[in-house]
């Protein structure tokens, strides 16, 4: 079984940073309080190691600086769909009965194996990394979390995959898949008008105007909107902006939480960071 470890680059080492400094407040905050286990999700958690792509370095992945975080974690919950990721991610970690890990499509490993585990009467609580390879992840597993007010989640929101798969203002000019693929991702067709806006139908063609163009924050922020007012989370901060060396944002890291506490701590984390483009 062949594993290909991945490259990144120097904006997924700010975001492993950004992640890595909330994971630690968190369990800090949740131990403190003595009421909750608390518990870490990895929806696509891949091999639990990464090379800089700037360095040709080792960088640990999320999971391994979950693993890290003291005091620690009760739980931990670490899944991917590559059964290669799964087994070095075994052989990185060893047998630890808190750890569990799962091979499968994470929308269906979190919305029929775990996050049933975090109801809100049952006292436990979780801190969940979406970080999806493209837009794989489905809307429906995001409302999921949402409802279950227990859980905050960290959500990478692809924007260059989207702008480069499904930004067409004919949709009959995207591919059927593409097109599935983003309608679950976004939860239904709604994201094409937060895309182009309303356009006017003459009898030969769509016309797009300039009240129809929307920027990569103008959708960036209908997802937002989509997280507070159909997914029901309580807090939703403006999102911080992923950029390469050319200064294009690559994805947008969201957060998502039912705690105004937690609200504050990311926003603070994400502005020291906001501004930041990689050299």
């Amino acid at each position: 079984m062949s594993l290909r470890i991945d490259e990144i680059g120097p904006w997924s080492e700010i975001k492993l940073q950004i992640l890595k400094k909330y994971a630690g407040a968190y369990s800090q905050i949740l131990t403190a309080q003595n009421r909750f286990t608390h518990a870490y999700i990895d929806a696509f958690a891949g091999a639990g190691e990464h090379v800089g792509r700037s360095t040709g370095e080792f960088v640990p992945g999320s999971p391994l600086n979950a693993l890290l975080v003291r005091p620690p974690f009760k739980e931990f919950h670490l899944i991917d769909l590559d059964p290669s990721r799964v087994e070095n991610l075994r052989q990185l970690i060893g047998d630890r009965p808190e750890v569990m890990l799962y091979n499968g499509d994470c929308n269906r490993v979190l919305t029929e194996e775990v996050l049933p585990r975090f109801s809100y009467e049952s006292f436990r609580k979780a801190l969940c990394l979406l970080d999806p390879y493209s837009f794989s992840l489905e809307w429906r597993t995001v409302e999921a979390a949402g409802r279950l007010k227990s859980i905050e989640v960290f959500i990478n929101f692809p924007i260059m995959d989207i702008n480069r798969n499904v930004k067409r203002q004919h949709l009959d000019q995207v591919t059927p898949e593409n097109l599935r693929r983003m309608d679950a991702f976004w939860g239904d067709r709604s994201w094409h008008e937060s895309m182009y806006g309303p356009s006017a139908q003459t009898h030969f063609d769509w016309v797009e105007t300039e009240k129809d163009k929307r920027s990569n924050d103008d959708l960036a922020e209908a997802y937002r909107c989509r997280l507070h007012e159909v997914a029901h989370f309580a807090h939703v901060p403006t999102p911080i902006p992923m950029r390469n060396a050319k200064g294009n944002t690559v994805y947008y890291l969201f957060f998502a939480t039912p705690n105004r506490t937690a609200h504050k701590i990311v926003t603070e984390i994400f502005a020291k960071y906001r501004d930041f483009t990689p050299r």
